[in-house]
């Protein structure tokens, strides 16, 4: 398969994939298939990247667990073994964000930053469901059912649920793979279920990151007294659902663009400087949604940016190297306020089309993440541009689960917390703490290290001060103290 991943605007919550080539449907194995030994044969890893002691195997799972002797799909799983095996501890299992991203490509990237937890600790990966169907989902699921925008009335959200009705219709006839409906998290936490009964461990330590979040707390609500330890880094809190997650983001996302417009007012080179770079802003997007601004991407073709788009994928926190992506998040708000978008179009155009594709969209859905109806979209987005007046509107990726055509399979709820250990959450200050701190301390016992600085994911970025702590608690299993505090590197 050929996949171009791309980073989008994902509320920072993980990959985007463009370019996606359906493949046949090799893997998926019918019921009559031979039964498999329950415990995988490791061989060598494929690929020139994978370090050399890397072991790989693969398991299967049934498509629909509630079917266990349903149709089939083979997941590959990766093992990086102790290198002290006299003092063992167990294994830890990644859980990979996205949906849809590798856990194996996690382990290869991050193996060298993750030794001192690999002394005692098998590193365990493996690639979810979602990457099954990313692999294989028919060529119609790529087709965006609309192009996303915030609903100006009724009238204009009845259109957008009947427009991504279709195209889900569409995707779930022309699979044939059978997990389009199969792809929420729930279904997820099963599967690392019977990770954990190949490797033949009684408990498992993770380390969850991003979107992983969602089928951790799936894992942790269906096998609680398997958990022996749960690192959380960057993870959304589903529990507590999406419109939560997003009000907790709104006053972080403010509080950067403030010290954006402190540093521009303070630096000759931001295109803004000598101005009000926010009221520069706002005056932009008010405009923007009264008269959308037209744009061509080479790659998206031809759209137009209203307010929202600029809202909802314009401001980038992370500023980069030396500001550069707030230098250039400065030169584009400077052209597009005389007319010329093109410094947003790829990125916004890219984003309002795969937050469209159906099949992007299945392995969200039925995790709750659409609005329930007209009514809780409208109150939604006044309170987001109450609590955010530069940012606040309608989640695009909520937005792209109108019309969805099942029950959701994994409602948000309360997390029963009975008979978990504490757990360990690390965010940055600048974004996802938030999300992962309100997710730790529904846990009695837990504690969030707060990474002072940007960045998403900190333990796959190398920051050595959360790994440090990560490292400690799944070995000891005691958190650090609460307000414990990481600085930026």
């Amino acid at each position: 398969m050929t996949t171009t991943k791309r980073r989008h605007s994902l509320g920072r919550t993980g990959w985007l994939v463009i370019g996606m080539t359906a493949a046949a449907l090799a893997g998926v194995t019918p019921a009559a298939s031979a039964a498999r030994d329950d415990r995988p044969t490791w061989g060598d890893c494929a690929g020139k990247d994978a370090p050399p002691d890397m072991r790989c195997a693969a398991i299967e799972v049934p498509v629909d667990w509630s079917r266990p002797d349903g149709a089939k799909i083979t997941l590959d799983l990766a093992r990086l073994p102790a290198t002290e095996p006299r003092n063992r501890i167990g294994g830890v299992l990644g859980i990979p964000g996205g949906p849809g991203a590798k856990g194996i490509d996690d382990l290869k990237r991050v193996a060298a930053d993750l030794t001192d937890l690999r002394r005692r600790f098998d590193l365990v990966a493996y690639d979810p469901r979602t990457t099954v169907w990313r692999d294989r989902m028919p060529p119609v699921c790529r087709q965006p059912g609309t192009t996303l925008r915030e609903p100006r009335d009724r009238e204009d959200h009845t259109a957008l649920t009947t427009a991504m009705a279709k195209a889900f219709e569409a995707c779930r006839d022309a699979d044939r793979t059978g997990l389009f409906g199969h792809l929420d998290s729930l279904s997820v936490a099963r599967d690392m279920e019977a990770v954990r009964k190949a490797l033949g461990e009684e408990r498992l330590s993770f380390m969850a990151n991003s979107y992983g979040g969602v089928p951790a707390a799936a894992y942790a609500r269906l096998f609680p007294r398997r958990i022996r330890a749960m690192y959380l880094d960057g993870t959304i809190n589903q529990v507590n659902g999406w419109t939560d997650q997003a009000l907790r983001a709104y006053p972080v996302a403010e509080k950067v663009f403030a010290g954006f417009t402190r540093w521009c007012a303070d630096t000759p080179a931001c295109a803004l400087h000598g101005q009000d770079a926010g009221a520069v802003w706002r005056r932009l997007v008010r405009d923007a949604d009264r008269r959308p601004i037209p744009v061509t991407s080479e790659q998206f073709g031809k759209g137009e940016l209203t307010g929202w788009h600029l809202r909802s994928f314009g401001f980038v926190g992370d500023p980069g190297p030396d500001r550069s992506r707030w230098l250039a998040f400065a030169e584009a708000v400077d052209r597009a306020r005389r007319g010329d978008g093109s410094g947003f179009a790829d990125f916004a155009l890219g984003n309002a089309q795969v937050w469209a594709m159906p099949g992007m969209l299945a392995m969200t859905c039925g995790d709750d993440r659409g609005y329930a109806g007209y009514a809780e979209f409208q109150a939604f987005r006044r309170e987001a541009r109450k609590v955010s007046p530069d940012f606040g509107g309608a989640g695009f990726d909520a937005l792209g689960c109108a019309g969805w055509p099942l029950p959701v399979a994994n409602p948000s709820r309360p997390l029963p917390v009975r008979g978990l250990p504490p757990f360990l959450g690390a965010g940055s200050t600048w974004g996802d703490y938030a999300w992962t701190e309100s997710f730790t301390r529904l846990v009695p016992g837990s504690a969030t290290v707060a990474y002072d600085g940007p960045g998403h994911v900190l333990y796959l970025s190398g920051k050595k001060c959360p790994i440090r702590y990560a490292t400690r608690y799944l070995t000891d299993l005691t958190p650090p103290a609460p307000g414990t505090v990481c600085p930026a590197e």
